[in-house]
């Protein structure tokens, strides 16, 4: 007989978190928690030692031996089949079109029950659950970092991948325009300064011309990817999450009046919405 226990894991394109999840009560055992980070220019095989060492950490901190596995994933992604479909998107490369199922089973050394859900997805699913949000009638989430997430919500249904990362926009698409490695990239263009991540820059130069331009250019697109979202699944409440959106408070100021139009609200659970998610696709 099953027990009501998953071990749930949010990917990143810099780190892996692991917890047992009881499905039973969405409780997160604390005590299991664990982080690794990853680095996603790598080979397959130490990726999937990465990923594996975590889940097992995580694994061999329940007294309770747990078979089925819950995993977020950035996208592009085949989730019913486990195949990566990630290039040039400066992450996971390595496994482009490998079946991601068999690579974590050969690194785990026992056969598991894998499942994989849309990143964003799973944090948006995860908020609703977590912050009994169930009164909305839909809610649209993104997430931002090195990658552009976007899921939809609707009630009384699982929230599912919105699918608009490679959206045209300008001359190119939308992920593009939205994530760290634009912010880094036009930086570098505005400033002359190479920095590794957002947080670097808004650390070091907030306060200059170089920051405030950045942030122009960088909300103006955001909202059009806002209300591109909104027209096109008729919502107007939005929950955000990644690391970018850490740092809302700063970045909405530069567009505020046109953000007014929707209802925006920043992520209240962290990695941990996108572990209630994950686990969630063992819930009936």
């Amino acid at each position: 007989m099953k027990n009501n226990l998953v071990v749930a894991s949010d990917i990143g394109g810099t780190h892996i978190t692991s917890a047992i999840v009881d499905i039973s009560t969405w409780q997160i055992l604390e005590d299991t928690i664990s982080r690794s980070h990853v680095n996603s220019k790598s080979d397959a095989k130490s990726i999937f030692l990465s990923w594996t060492s975590c889940i097992k950490r995580a694994m061999g901190r329940c007294k309770t031996e747990v078979t089925r596995v819950g995993i977020a994933m950035p996208g592009p992604f085949d989730y019913d089949n486990g195949i990566s479909l990630m290039k040039n998107q400066d992450k996971y490369d390595a496994l482009y079109q490998m079946n991601v199922s068999v690579g974590l089973i050969d690194s785990l050394e026992k056969q598991k029950d894998i499942r994989f859900i849309n990143d964003a997805a799973a944090f948006l699913q995860g908020e609703i659950f977590a912050g009994d949000l169930h009164d909305y009638s839909s809610v649209l989430g993104v997430t931002l970092g090195t990658g552009l997430g976007s899921a939809v919500w609707r009630h009384g249904e699982r929230a599912f991948d919105a699918d608009l990362w490679n959206t045209p926009y300008k001359d190119g698409i939308f992920e593009e325009f939205l994530v760290t490695r634009w912010l880094t990239k036009r930086f570098k263009e505005l400033s002359g300064i190479a920095e590794n991540g957002f947080k670097d820059i808004l650390l070091k130069h907030q306060h200059t011309d170089a920051f405030g331009q950045l942030m122009i250019e960088y909300t103006k697109s955001l909202y059009d990817f806002f209300k591109y979202f909104a027209e096109k699944h008729q919502a107007t409440s939005f929950i955000l999450g990644g690391n970018i959106t850490n740092a809302w408070p700063i970045v909405k100021a530069y567009n505020e009046e046109r953000f007014s139009e929707f209802e925006i609200h920043t992520g209240r659970y962290a990695e941990q919405a996108a572990i209630l998610g994950a686990a969630s696709l063992f819930k009936d």
